[in-house]
């Protein structure tokens, strides 16, 4: 291995760290508690070297979603797959998605709520962005119904779920109904 390739993976391991310890402070303690300082005295670099990685954690935060948007992808594609049949896919579709919700609240927040400096809707999206997204319409764009863009079904089916995934979270709704919810949102939005 030359100097120049292990420099480039010593660099891609504390880019890892960085976003790793990032995750678990902001899980632990919320957003608010994710600073360059307490990062680099967490992972025991520099700040100087953090920004040599991240211009400041907005771009960190960005690196999390990222991060999660590869995590939600594969568990709304691996729910989907185990269930049989188009409203049952969406199903599990939509309990993969609050589950990952309630599981990753920090994570959730870097997605959905913080400014991570990351485009959406766009050209630019970052693939794994784009990714996540796809992962939704695979089993929500046979649900759609004729006539129905599949692309604007899946906004629409995912705004919901944002709506039940914040207000769950902010203890809003009654946590003992989520089941119901699902199926509620499946059976009147989903055309089986």
């Amino acid at each position: 291995m030359s100097v120049q390739e292990r420099k480039q993976r010593e660099r891609a391991e504390r880019e890892r760290l960085i976003v790793a310890t990032a995750r678990e402070l902001a899980e632990q303690q919320g957003w608010d508690a994710v600073t360059t300082r307490r990062l680099a005295e967490r992972i025991e670099y520099s700040q100087p070297v953090l920004y040599s990685h991240f211009r400041g954690k907005r771009e960190i935060i960005g690196a999390v979603a990222l991060e999660g948007a590869a995590e939600m992808a594969t568990a709304v594609r691996a729910a989907a797959a185990a269930a049989d049949g188009p409203r049952d896919r969406a199903a599990a579709l939509a309990r993969a998605y609050l589950d990952f919700a309630e599981r990753n609240p920090a994570v959730y927040d870097a997605l959905f709520r913080l400014d991570g400096g990351l485009p959406y809707a766009r050209e630019d999206t970052p693939e794994p962005l784009k990714d996540a997204f796809a992962a939704l319409m695979e089993s929500l764009g046979e649900v759609a119904g004729d006539g129905v863009h599949p692309g604007l079904f899946t906004e629409v089916f995912w705004a919901s779920l944002h709506g039940l995934a914040t207000l769950t979270r902010a203890g809003r709704l009654l946590p003992e109904d989520a089941a119901q919810r699902v199926e509620l949102l499946v059976d009147r939005l989903a055309v089986v």
